[in-house]
């Protein structure tokens, strides 16, 4: 049995709700341990559900600024420090994507996945350290890290079967996530009202600053009687939306480096149309199970093209190319790469 501490991006709770993709595959991954046998020990946000056992991070309120960040960093080595302490952990596995600010000296293996795009990150967080192993999302992430550092893609994953929702298409298109600057949902808004179709945009809109005021300044007013922002959404109401909708607009304007939100839906049998960016491409077929397109020109013109897609290949597409038992598979085969090589080292430095 393996003991594994499970660190998650100490300002968003985990949950089935949670926006963040990288909660959603900490989630899983989880999942995976316990009903695996292994012990999971999870450090994440105050409130935060998960099956293993969960080590709180405290909430430092409403307000997400600098401050609130670097008290939250203090709380996050502390509780690391203390859990390596504590128990007899075999492996540490990132998931946050402020990793670098509490990432302890320890002996113990140390596994960190990378759910941004490498530029996104301090070029110190990125340098060879030992015994740790960086894990890429896709190929175009791993493709924009520095040479020097060796990476293993394992591609998210998702649990394909909880999507194969039947429900008729109605008259709408859709756009989810977190509701911030780069996500540009202003941009949906803007194509899917040239289309004259509804949007429907759920989301959680964070305590930070910047995404306060976007969300006032963009969102709000192009709202009205055509387009509905309903906040947060999961469980079964996020599945009969994604079934129910004409299609997906994800018009990002980073490089994604996955798109969990691309999965559900195409597993739902609803097409999806993007901007040609990041991972993006490598998810959707362009003409097949979507649209990628460069600008909101482009998007516009591709939602009522949707209509003559069919649920089936989108379907067909996600339990290929997306299952998140096969995410699951990888992720534990590299627990047992790092363990055996961490063995065979201390084996040799016996010898020696």
């Amino acid at each position: 049995m393996l003991t594994v501490l499970s660190v998650g991006f100490p300002l968003a709770p985990i949950s089935e709700n949670t926006a963040g993709g990288a909660e959603h595959i900490l989630r899983i991954l989880d999942d995976a341990l316990v009903a695996a046998g292994h012990r999971s020990l999870v450090v994440a946000a105050e409130g935060s559900h998960c099956s293993g056992e969960l080590v709180a991070i405290p909430n430092p309120g409403p307000a997400l600024d600098a401050a609130a960040w670097a008290q939250t960093h203090v709380h996050c080595r502390r509780i690391l420090a203390s859990a390596l302490k504590e128990h007899a952990v075999d492996l540490v596995h990132f998931h946050g994507i402020d990793f670098m600010a509490y990432l302890p000296e320890t002996p113990v293996p140390t596994i960190v996945t990378l759910h941004l795009a490498p530029q996104s990150f301090p070029s110190y967080a990125l340098n060879q350290r030992p015994n740790t192993f960086f894990v890429c999302v896709s190929r175009s992430q791993a493709a924009a890290c520095p040479k020097a550092l060796p990476v293993t893609v394992i591609e998210n994953g998702i649990p394909t079967h909880e999507f194969c929702v039947r429900h008729k298409k109605w008259n709408y298109a859709l756009a989810l996530g977190r509701i911030c600057p780069e996500k540009g949902f202003h941009l949906a808004l803007e194509a899917a009202t040239a289309a004259g179709v509804p949007l429907v945009i759920g989301g959680e809109v964070f305590g930070y600053p910047e995404h306060q005021m976007y969300f006032h300044k963009e969102i709000l007013p192009r709202l009205g009687n055509m387009h509905r922002f309903i906040g947060p959404v999961g469980g079964r109401r996020k599945k009969r939306l994604l079934a129910g909708a004409s299609c997906l607009l994800v018009p990002s304007l980073a490089d994604e480096t996955s798109s969990l939100v691309t999965m559900e839906a195409l597993a739902s049998g609803t097409p999806v149309v993007a901007f040609k960016r990041g991972a993006l491409p490598e998810l959707i077929k362009d003409g097949h199970t979507g649209y990628l397109v460069n600008n909101v020109a482009e998007m516009s013109a591709a939602i009522p093209r949707c209509a003559s897609m069919r649920p089936i290949d989108c379907r067909r597409a996600a339990e290929e190319r997306f299952s998140s038992k096969d995410m699951v598979a990888q992720y534990f085969r590299l627990y047992d790469n790092v363990l055996n090589a961490q063995d065979s080292c201390h084996h040799q430095e016996v010898l020696v």
